[in-house]
């Protein structure tokens, strides 16, 4: 089998979970419901609920009404007649026996797609079961969550066990943010448009930030999240892929081997961020009780039971890439939970002009140029231009600040906004890894991750405590970039 080919069965382990309900399944339908999915694809849940096939169908049903008030019948009938359900125990052989026979069933010899909406504890015994079943098939595939591991170590592990039952080209490490049609837009805006990439450079831009602001904080997933905090969920994957979409060279073409190489050249220019440095480079914070939008809210701590914790759920940081065309520009990441706006944005501020040729009042009213690209809550991008203010004057002119805005919404009216996961899944049915992380990727991230990690641990660095429904820490202000370009 080549990689053109397309797998016959979709195996979702983790298939009664929040993701599986909320996002994958849904996904699956609206490709369905476009004519995106292999005509003969069978989509096979897997967990260790024992459902049968008619409860696995009233499940999927009730995932998709949850989102959307009305449900194409026809679409339905046709999605509904792929499914299937396998009680699937991970820890257990049966299972995956019992598995395969199914597979066997539904399409005897056909390749798979398997899908982890797992914990990372589950992928290495997964890799292992799907083996000694003999499931891992020379044209299967294997998509996985993030986070790959909790550090460096653990990481290498999971890619030693994906490695050990699929071939890298057939490893999906999937991050759905890259899925996200702005982020891909991002890439576009560059390479498209002769405009920007002339001066995406450190001789024109002054500094880039880059925000993931969450209003809902961890929920039911304190007990993942206790061990993971921030820095390991959010910053080691999602911002990071942000700052190296921002940050890459420009790739000999679009296909997956040239676009990671370059994103693996950034990782690896991070400069690191180790021992007392994390006390002027960084900034943790873990939000207190507080309020949004008008609702009391419970801290961190109160949401299990009051039980204290050090974990972080605000991360700041100052990153700096040492290479020709970054070196010397700050990148400014920041994430936090419980925050007082759901915002993900990348702003990249441009150095001021060198010399003012308006007099007068005109002369201090420059202010440098500015590219907003909102990923939510709404995409679109705008660019902060000067202009002269209408209106005589005998002081020379006045200058105002306006915006040119492109909304992805407004432009593209008649397209449905999609989610994210349905261009992921779609290339991973097509053999298409461009969109996702490689292994040397992944680690890489890890890499610089567990140096501010360690200098957190070495310096005894607690997080700071911020109001729910706030912008975070108090010194996270001052810490952000503020001050002019140059």
């Amino acid at each position: 089998m080549n990689m053109t080919t397309k797998p016959t069965n979709f195996v979702l382990f983790g298939a009664t979970g929040d993701l599986s309900k909320r996002m994958l399944l849904p996904s699956l339908f609206y490709l369905d419901c476009d004519g995106l999915l292999p005509e003969n694809l069978a989509i096979v849940g897997a967990a260790r609920s024992s459902l049968n096939h008619e409860d696995f169908i009233a499940l999927a049903h009730k995932s998709l009404a949850d989102r959307s008030e009305t449900i194409d019948e026809k679409a339905w009938k046709r999605f509904s007649a792929r499914l299937h359900y396998s009680p699937v125990d991970v820890g257990a052989a049966s299972g995956f026996e019992a598995l395969g026979a199914l597979l066997d069933e539904i399409h005897p010899g056909g390749d798979h797609l398997f899908y982890l909406s797992l914990s990372p504890d589950f992928y290495t015994p997964v890799c292992a079961g799907l083996q000694a079943a003999g499931l891992a098939t020379a044209g299967s595939r294997i998509i996985v969550e993030k986070p790959i591991g909790h550090d460096l170590e653990s990481c290498r592990t999971i890619n030693a066990s994906l490695l050990s039952a699929f071939s890298e080209d057939r490893v999906f490490r999937i991050d759905h943010y890259l899925g996200k049609e702005t982020v891909q837009n991002l890439l576009a805006l560059r390479f498209a448009n002769i405009l920007f990439e002339p001066l995406w450079n450190k001789a024109h831009i002054d500094h880039v930030e880059i925000t993931v602001f969450e209003t809902v904080g961890v929920e039911g997933r304190w007990g993942y999240y206790d061990d993971y905090g921030a820095l390991r969920d959010m910053v080691q994957n999602h911002v990071l892929q942000l700052l190296c979409l921002v940050a890459l060279e420009a790739p000999a073409k679009l296909d997956a081997d040239a676009v990671r190489d370059e994103k693996v050249k950034v990782l690896r220019s991070l400069k690191p961020i180790t021992g007392h440095d994390v006390l002027t480079q960084t900034v943790r914070g873990q939000y207190a009780d507080g309020a949004i939008e008008g609702h009391d809210v419970p801290g961190y701590a109160r949401e299990a039971g009051g039980k204290p914790s050090d974990t972080e759920s605000f991360v700041a940081l100052r990153a700096e890439i040492e290479n020709w065309r970054w070196s010397g520009v700050p990148f400014y990441l920041r994430t936090g939970k419980r925050m007082g706006k759901r915002l993900t944005e990348i702003v990249v501020q441009f150095r001021a002009v060198p010399h003012s040729v308006f007099g007068g009042d005109g002369k201090n009213d420059l202010i440098p140029n500015r590219l907003t690209i909102t990923l939510q809550p709404e995409e679109q991008v705008s660019l902060a231009l000067m202009n002269k203010t209408p209106g005589l004057t005998e002081q020379g002119w006045r200058m105002n600040t306006l915006s040119l805005n492109l909304s992805l919404t407004d432009a593209f009216k008649t397209h449905r906004r999609r989610i994210a996961y349905e261009q992921l899944l779609l290339d991973a049915l097509g053999g298409n890894p461009t969109l996702f992380v490689r292994g040397d990727e992944t680690e890489a991230a890890w890499r610089w991750i567990d140096g501010i990690a360690a200098g957190w641990k070495q310096t005894r660095m607690k997080p700071e405590p911020y109001w729910a429904g706030s912008d975070g820490p108090d010194r996270a202000e001052s810490f952000w970039c503020k001050g002019q370009p140059k």
